[in-house]
Parts: structure tokens; C-alpha cells; sequence
């Protein structure tokens, strides 16, 4: 029996899973870690305690739980969250923390700094809108501007699979989804550095080699084989994000079909047979050649819900570590009892700033409509549709730009809370699908290392190992009561916007 690996590392969670050559789940393993806020709008992880560890332990407990020869695995593949911006040393050691994804907001004076020099045109040219905390390029000025000691030394700037596929097999790499879009535009179309556009942000040499996200970047080294557990010799694919993988592992494979990822934040990928301007949001190849995406992220989903459990439901918690029940769960309780709209209730879920549709991390949260008869049952309702009006609003600019949403696919941990899917449904008006298998990424690394060895001859036949769960459809009449609702949430930021920016 042939086997494969797929390891996928998260804000706050990674895990990993082992197939059979049927893609059979033969064992599945996950480790939290947490997530570093050393100084508002900063997020980091250590990436040698944090995603090198994990994946270390992850891969030795998927070979102790299923007691396979590590020989039998033909291939693994790792994702990891993205786009962060790590700097390592020609050892492949990390010269300081990586800093993450969209919510690490820090490089707000660099990104003002490249408009000036490149002007607004140029930078919409490149992005299709304005430079936001997601791109990598005012990460790396950041760096370069704040510690130069750090940027002397860096040999190459990666991002999370590239730094787990270097300590893999010793080249760094990374795939074209990521690089092309999240390093923009430090890289030609082809995938080769460009020279002039690196001379103010960095080295081209300090850039990871661009290939196909399937691509076979190398084999496993003796002394990874030793860290874990893995046979040496076993193919490695190049990788990519955690939403690509996601979206790969939930069928995203065609245009039309979407992912909507609910995680600690929301993101979403909608497969387009073309490049969608609009400064709202994102866009770039996709994973599978020849189609492209609209993407867009918010900065919270799970870090909300996982606020409000710790700083709301101290009781829950304490019922959840007595009894073993699940606190998120437990804090359901009452929530159906509470109609469409909260009672009058409305939160701009901004609690961490925010990424699209807004662009502002500066934004602030807020909960609007309070009164004395509200419960705490009602500001978590409020918070939890919070999340479908910011998921509703991309809903609207799809639709502007007359992009079809045939099938979209929730995955994520927001997928363990039906409830919170219906409400989504009934914002939205749309109806949300689940896959019946709900691993997500890693499973999503699984299914691409097999086509990294050209198991599978085609994504199309790479689909049919994904299979849907349950689906929800919208109630028309709560649709209804929930677009008055909508209004509120879309006017409330535009009119509170310079009141949290004085704050």
C-alpha cells in the first residue's frame, strides 16, 4: 500500500494527515500553538519552536499512530499560513520571528512610503488595488528600514511553506500562487526575480526560486529524515498557503467554484476564468494552471468567537475543563433563542483592524444598538452575523463584477458550528456547502503531493476524492429581515471611520 502526507500549519493549530493511496484517512494529528502580539497591529510566531516544532512532532505521531514504514509514504506536502515574511540566514536559521499574514498590520509607514516612491497607478497596475498588510514587499521594507542588523544578514525572506520545505530538503522555494501575488511585484511573470523593482526593497538573491505549487522541490535530507521521522529520499512538493491548500482539499478547482474559509479569520478564494480589478479586494493566478481567483480576508472569525469565549464566558470555560464539552458549544446556548438581528444589535467585528473589503487597519470594533435588554446570548448572536455581513459584503462586489458563485464550500473550524453556517446562509442568501471531509489544508497538501508524482494525471480527477457533506440553504424570509440589518453594518464603519482613528 502506498501512503501520503500532508502537514499544514495555522494561526493558532497545526495538523496533519496520512492517506492511503485511496485517500483513506489512515491518521490524523493536530498541536496548538499560540500566537505572539508583542505591540498592537504586530503578530508573529517563532518558526523554529512553532512551525518547524510542530511539524517535527506532527509527522512522528502520524507514523507512531498508523505504524507504517516511513518508506511508504511517495510523497508529502506542507502549507503553511500565509503570506508572512520570514528572514533566514544561509543555514536556514530564522534571524528573527516571522511576521504574519494580513492581521500583522506593522508596515502601514512602508506601504505609504512605496506609494510615494511608485506612485498610485503603478501600484494599482501591479495589484489591481492599493498596497495593503497582506503583501510581503512592505514586510521586507519594514525589516530593511526598522533592523538593518536583520536585513544584512538575511539570505533569503520566505514565507511559511517555503521555510518548512527548505528545512525539508534544503532549497527554497516557493510556489507561483503565493509568490506571485503575495511578493508583487518583486517577480516577473515568468518567476524570475526583477532586478530593478528589488533594488529598494531587497536583493534578488534574497528571493526564493518560484515553481509550480506541485512541483517536486526535493527529497527529504538525512538530518530532516532524523527530526521526522521520514524516510530520506521521500519526494517533497513546493507547497503553498493554508487557504490554497484549503481550497484544493473542499473541490476549488474550476471557475466558479469558492471557498469560504472560517478559521480564526475569514478567507475566501472564488476560481474566475479571468483578473478582477477592484481596490475592495485581491486577485492573482490560482493553484491550477490556466485560472485565475478573487481573494479577500478578515481579520477575525475564531480570534472573535475565541475573544468573547475568554473574556464573556469565564463560567463556560470553567464548565468545559470540568465536564470535557466543548466551550464554543456550550456558548451556543441560547443563541436560537435570540431572532434574526439581535434584538436591534450590530458589531463591526474589526476588533483586530481589518483587511478587505475596508483596507484599514485602524479600524476599531464596535458594538452598536445597545440596550438593557440585551443579553449576552445577543451580543454573541451579534458577533457571530457579524462575520456573515463582512462575508456578505465580498458577496456583493462577486456579484458587481457579474463573477459567478456556482459552488461555495465552507471549511474551517466556524464548520463544527451549524448554526453559525445557517446564519451565513440566511445574510447571504446564498447556500453554503461543506465537504464531507472536514480536515481541511492538510488533507488539501495530501491530495496535491499525489499529483506531485503524477498519481492523479489531472485536477479534474484529482475532484473526485472530494466528496460534499451537509449544505445549508438560506430561509427567504430571515434573508429578508437580515438585508436591513446589512445596511446598518455597511453604513456603521463609513460613519464611525475618523472617531476610531482618533482613538
Amino acid at each position: 500500500m502506498d501512503y501520503f502526507m500532508g502537514i499544514d500549519t495555522g494561526t493558532f493549530e497545526s495538523k496533519g494527515v496520512l492517506v492511503d493511496q485511496n485517500f483513506n484517512v489512515i491518521a490524523v494529528s493536530a498541536h496548538p500553538h499560540g500566537m505572539e502580539n508583542p505591540k498592537p497591529n504586530h503578530f508573529e510566531h517563532d518558526a523554529e519552536a512553532v512551525w518547524w516544532h510542530d511539524f517535527c512532532a506532527i509527522s512522528q505521531d502520524l507514523l507512531t499512530q498508523s505504524g507504517i514504514d516511513p518508506k511508504d509514504i511517495k510523497a508529502l506536502g506542507a502549507s503553511a499560513l500565509g503570506a508572512d515574511c520570514l528572514p533566514v540566514d544561509a543555514q536556514c536559521r530564522p534571524l528573527r520571528k516571522a511576521i504574519l499574514y494580513g492581521i500583522d498590520a506593522r508596515a502601514v509607514d512602508e506601504m505609504e512610503q512605496l506609494t510615494e516612491l511608485y506612485g498610485t497607478e503603478q501600484i494599482k497596475a501591479w495589484y489591481g488595488r492599493p498596497l495593503c498588510s497582506s503583501d510581503v514587499m512592505p514586510k521586507i521594507l519594514w525589516i530593511k528600514n526598522k533592523e538593518p542588523e536583520v536585513y544584512e544578514k538575511t539570505h533569503k525572506f520566505l514565507t511559511g511553506s517555503s521555510y518548512l520545505t527548505a528545512k525539508l530538503t534544503g532549497r527554497y522555494t516557493v510556489d507561483r500562487f503565493l509568490g506571485l501575488s503575495s511578493f508583487n511585484p518583486l517577480y516577473r511573470a515568468d518567476g524570475t526575480p526583477d532586478e530593478e523593482r528589488c533594488k529598494p526593497i531587497c536583493r534578488p538573491d534574497q528571493l526564493a526560486e518560484v515553481l509550480s505549487t506541485i512541483d517536486v522541490a526535493g527529497q527529504i535530507t538525512a538530518e530532516a529524515a532524523v527530526e521526522t521521522g521520514l524516510a530520506a529520499g521521500t519526494p517533497v512538493i513546493v507547497g503553498t498557503d493554508d487557504s490554497g491548500a484549503e481550497a484544493i482539499s473542499a473541490g476549488v478547482l474550476e471557475p466558479g467554484d469558492m471557498m469560504l474559509q472560517i478559521g480564526s479569520s475569514v478567507y475566501m478564494f472564488l476560481c474566475t476564468d479571468r483578473l478582477v480589478n477592484d481596490d475592495r479586494v485581491w486577485r492573482e493566478e490560482f493553484i491550477i494552471p490556466g485560472t485565475f481567483d478573487i481573494s479577500a480576508g478578515t481579520n477575525t472569525a475564531g480570534t472573535l468567537t475565541r475573544w468573547y469565549r475568554d473574556q464573556l464566558f469565564p463560567d463556560v470555560v470553567q464548565e468545559a475543563e470540568k465536564t470535557g464539552k466543548n466551550a464554543y458549544e456550550l456558548m451556543m446556548r441560547g443563541v436560537a433563542d435570540v431572532p434574526p438581528g439581535s434584538g436591534g444589535l450590530v458589531t463591526l467585528p474589526y476588533f483586530a483592524g481589518e483587511r478587505t473589503p475596508i483596507n484599514d487597519p485602524m479600524a476599531k470594533g464596535a458594538i452598536f444598538g445597545l440596550t438593557l435588554d440585551h443579553t449576552r446570548a445577543h451580543l454573541y448572536r451579534s458577533a457571530l452575523e457579524s462575520v456573515g455581513f463582512a462575508i456578505n459584503q465580498h458577496f456583493k462586489i462577486f456579484r458587481e463584477h457579474q463573477v459567478p458563485m456556482r459552488k461555495i464550500m465552507a471549511t474551517g473550524g466556524g464548520t463544527k458550528n451549524p448554526q453559525w453556517l445557517q446564519m451565513i446562509a440566511d445574510i447571504t442568501g446564498e447556500t453554503i456547502r461543506t465537504p464531507e471531509n472536514t480536515i481541511g489544508a492538510s488533507f488539501g497538501d495530501a491530495m496535491m503531493a499525489a499529483m506531485g508524482i503524477h498519481y492523479f494525471s489531472s485536477y479534474g480527477e484529482l475532484g473526485a476524492v472530494v466528496e460534499e457533506g451537509p449544505s445549508y440553504s438560506p430561509d427567504s424570509d430571515k434573508h429578508r429581515i437580515y438585508q436591513k440589518y446589512q445596511s446598518v453594518f455597511d453604513a456603521l464603519y463609513p460613519q464611525t471611520k475618523d472617531l476610531a482613528h482618533r482613538l
